[in-house]
């Protein structure tokens, strides 16, 4: 009995040193957003000798008369918007997958799986060539009309399993009743859908949110620019950034996605648990 405990006691030290350890960055991050610029790399420690909020006053004030409130608003609007297209649109194409039967439904869903194994960069040039044509270059249409479009298939896949694991008999009821199958969607599938569709949500605002590359290649405007456009605008990569600002506006870059994690991780978990379950 002692020899398990002391197992026991042993893994979950382990467990405590490994998390201890993944979340050093993290914790420097935060502690040394705090610290003024000549302490910040003066030593290993992570509590501040002296402690200033003068990174965050100076971080938000931004650059080029611009501050990190309009920064910060485009990134929301954009993550905004690429949450609720991809909930309307994924969620039809899952549904059409999952309970509609239609000609080569096979051969649609397999070709839509394969786009998964796509890298972004091998469209990148083809999607950036048409965008360039509709005068999208430089706007915010490249960054979430995909969305709107069923373009993530992840997590159509996502969805088809989680229909699948709803019993059929909820369906046969409700066509018996006279519900027609947009009001099946609606009043049967979508509540059910639930867990599947904050997992959704949260996963898009993250990608969304810290999305840098997509974001780099379309806009250039700096009134359009987003919060991680913006931190890398205050980088100077002569070595002469003011780097308290720079972290402690990453912090606070970090704060929206944090909270929502932490305020939807329980209907997170389910969303995972359950897909594919019957």
């Amino acid at each position: 009995m002692r020899k398990g405990a002391y197992a026991g006691a042993v893994r979950h030290l382990a467990i405590v040193a490994v998390g201890l350890a993944m979340l050093y960055p993290v914790l420097w991050l935060l502690a040394s957003s705090f610290k003024p610029n000549q302490e910040i790399f003066a030593g290993g420690g992570l509590w501040p000798h002296t402690f200033t909020l003068d990174n965050y006053r100076n971080g938000w004030r931004g650059f080029q008369g611009i501050s990190f409130a309009r920064f910060f608003g485009n990134s929301a609007l954009i993550s905004t918007l690429s949450v609720l297209g991809n909930i309307a649109t994924c969620s039809l194409a899952a549904f059409a997958f999952a309970r509609l039967e239609f000609g080569l439904k096979k051969l649609w869903f397999g070709l839509m799986l394969v786009t998964i194994m796509l890298p972004y960069h091998v469209t990148l040039v083809p999607q950036y060539i048409i965008y360039s044509q509709l005068h999208w270059i430089n706007t915010y249409f490249p960054l979430f009309l995909p969305k709107w479009l069923a373009h993530d298939s992840f997590f159509i896949l996502l969805m088809v399993q989680f229909i699948r694991g709803i019993p059929r008999e909820l369906d046969e009821s409700a066509t018996i009743d006279g519900c027609s199958q947009p009001m099946l969607y609606a009043r049967i599938i979508m509540p059910l859908l639930l867990p599947a569709l904050i997992t959704t949500a949260i996963f898009t605002f993250i990608w969304s949110w810290d999305d840098f590359f997509s974001q780099m290649i379309y806009l250039s405007d700096i009134k359009l620019f987003t919060v991680q456009l913006g931190i890398r605008a205050l980088f100077d990569p002569s070595g002469s950034s003011d780097w308290g600002a720079l972290l402690a506006i990453s912090v606070l870059s970090l704060l929206p996605i944090t909270l929502i994690f932490l305020i939807f991780q329980r209907y997170f978990l389910d969303g995972i648990a359950t897909t594919g379950l019957k």
